[in-house]
């Protein structure tokens, strides 16, 4: 099964807000649900994984568009991003994850 078919059968057979995994650690698939306005769609969630595989955040950053792919790219290719971040880390402690495991069925991308 190619990667359209997939995502086709994924649209037409997962539950409102199902997210299911790729191949692409930390790159997931959701079903948004459908409104008065617009069918059920699906987005891209984009949410780094941690050394066990397990999202390193509870929610990721929701990607619809090529657009705003590029959008998100330079921005997170901005060496600025980057010294901020850095500063921020410097000030604030370390935070402490717990540990999860990953668990699923995979989109192969």
């Amino acid at each position: 099964m190619d990667i359209a078919e997939s995502l086709k059968a994924f649209l037409a057979s997962g539950g409102e807000w199902e997210r299911k995994n790729t191949s692409v650690p930390g790159v997931a698939i959701i079903k948004l649900p459908k409104t008065r306005n617009r069918a059920a769609s699906l987005g891209i969630e984009i949410n780094p994984v941690g050394k066990n595989g397990t999202p390193m955040k509870k929610r990721g950053l929701l990607i619809f568009s090529a657009e705003e792919v590029l959008a998100f790219r330079e921005i997170f290719g901005s060496e600025k991003l980057l010294t901020l971040i850095q500063a921020i880390e410097s000030v604030i402690p370390e935070r402490i994850r717990a540990e999860k495991t990953a668990k699923g069925d995979v989109i192969e991308l």
